[in-house]
């Protein structure tokens, strides 16, 4: 789990849904933000119509903070992010690939 510090509250998920810039990849998709924070604020979303169950939906948002762990000094300081599921995928190497394909496309 990532510490609290790296994580975002729900206000900044509303501003972010409001306005952000949308990158996807294949099972998950990432809406960002640039804030003037001194850490990078990631957190994930799995919607129910990935999973009705809200164990799984859990099981998810582990997995994906698991995933993380290991680039979350790659982002650039300042973003606040979310990633949200798209379809079910547990495995955490899979996860992990795609942060950093995502993390590529970030970069600019």
């Amino acid at each position: 789990m990532l510490p609290k510090i790296n994580r975002i509250s729900t206000k900044q998920v509303e501003q972010i849904f409001k306005s952000g810039i949308f990158v996807n990849s294949e099972h998950i998709s990432f809406k960002f933000i640039l804030s003037n924070s001194n850490c990078p604020q990631i957190s994930f979303i799995v919607p129910k119509t990935v999973s009705k169950s809200a164990v799984k939906r859990n099981l998810l948002r582990r997995r994906g903070y698991n995933a993380i762990q290991s680039h979350i000094h790659d982002f650039p300081l300042g973003i606040v992010g979310v990633f949200i599921f798209k379809k079910y995928q547990d495995d955490i190497q899979t996860l992990s690939n795609e942060i950093q394909t995502t993390l590529k496309k970030i970069q600019y």
